[in-house]
């Protein structure tokens, strides 16, 4: 009996790669650069699965020129780059990665949140063009940290992550969702539930933790960001789309806001040139989930998801319950 084909986008860590070859007759893309756009086609033809990131478009153009794919495994939480009903109509299971990285997401996070409130990006490129003077009173003054107030958008598990750091430094936790958490998570992290007009004027810090939808796509835009303290810092590592690039260089330009941390974008891997050149944001290139241990899970989970459906069962992590062929 021909075993099912697989191709996967990059090559992958040893650990999901002995899952998959356990399985399929897989195919990988060599170079960790992403695959073009027209090799990506070509190759899919005739695949049964498709392991992929989420630099990949997953939509009708590609689906159709794989007739016979039933499965798209992608190595990621979010799969905004997938059209999820699209391939629900084409009867193809769609999975995802969730639950593995949210610590090492909200560990990046509060990386993140440290270096902008104390400078800590511009006090290294100081140090490095061997420009620094010496100590001064008044050299790269920051925000404390400690004590101050952190507005947690999206209380899911990353987000309470986030807010589990923030005991360790004396801060106050509000929280905004679509739902409120029970009271026992409320208790355990000190957080408390309010409007979202509440947290972004209260909050010193306001970090991001939404999937995209219709409904947080720009949900950071001028009208919020004028209701921000100007001394308050945004953090994002949730969608890059959550957050308008414009609106937020023009906030930063009129001191609505003291700073900014980023790891997504609106846009990727553009980021948007008038935040490029400015000293109060920190830029990262999309590293939420990016350790060792986290990454290699989350590739080994992508495996064993399209591993199980073509053993005959359900996915761990099917997003599309529906697509199960009868």
């Amino acid at each position: 009996m021909n075993r099912p084909k697989a191709l996967a986008t990059r090559p992958l860590f040893p650990a999901a790669r002995a899952i998959l070859d356990a399985s399929f007759d897989v195919d990988y893309w060599p170079v960790q650069d992403k695959i073009p756009r027209a090799e990506l086609l070509r190759r899919i033809a005739g695949c049964d699965a498709l392991i992929c990131l989420l630099t990949e478009k997953i939509d009708d153009e590609l689906l159709a020129a794989a007739p016979k794919l039933r499965i798209v495994s992608t190595v990621s939480v979010g799969y905004d780059h997938i059209d999820v009903p699209a391939c629900t109509r084409r009867n193809v299971m769609v999975t995802n990665t969730p639950g593995v990285l949210d610590d090492t997401t909200a560990d990046l996070a509060w990386a993140l949140l440290m270096a902008v409130a104390r400078r800590v990006v511009e006090g290294d490129a100081w140090m490095r063009t061997g420009g620094w003077p010496g100590w001064e009173l008044d050299q790269l003054l920051g925000g404390d940290v400690h004590g101050k107030t952190l507005g947690v958008i999206g209380f899911g598990r990353i987000g309470r992550g986030v807010a589990r750091r923030s005991l360790g430094f004396q801060m106050k936790v509000l929280y905004h969702d679509s739902a409120r958490v029970p009271a026992e998570i409320e208790r355990e992290l000190c957080a408390e539930f309010v409007p979202l007009e509440r947290l972004l004027r209260d909050s010193d810090f306001v970090t991001l933790h939404v999937p995209l939808t219709d409904g947080t796509r720009h949900l950071i835009s001028t009208s919020t960001l004028n209701q921000m303290k100007s001394t308050a810092y945004l953090i994002n590592t949730s969608r890059g789309p959550v957050v308008d690039e414009a609106a937020l260089a023009q906030a930063l330009n009129e001191k609505k806001i003291a700073g900014a941390a980023l790891d997504v974008y609106e846009n990727e891997p553009r980021v948007h040139p008038a935040l490029l050149a400015r000293r109060d944001v920190v830029l990262e290139p999309h590293i939420g989930s990016a350790s060792i241990e986290t990454r290699t899970k989350m590739a080994v989970m992508a495996a064993t998801n399209a591993a199980e459906f073509f053993a005959g069962r359900r996915p761990p992590n099917a997003l599309n319950a529906d697509a199960l062929r009868k």
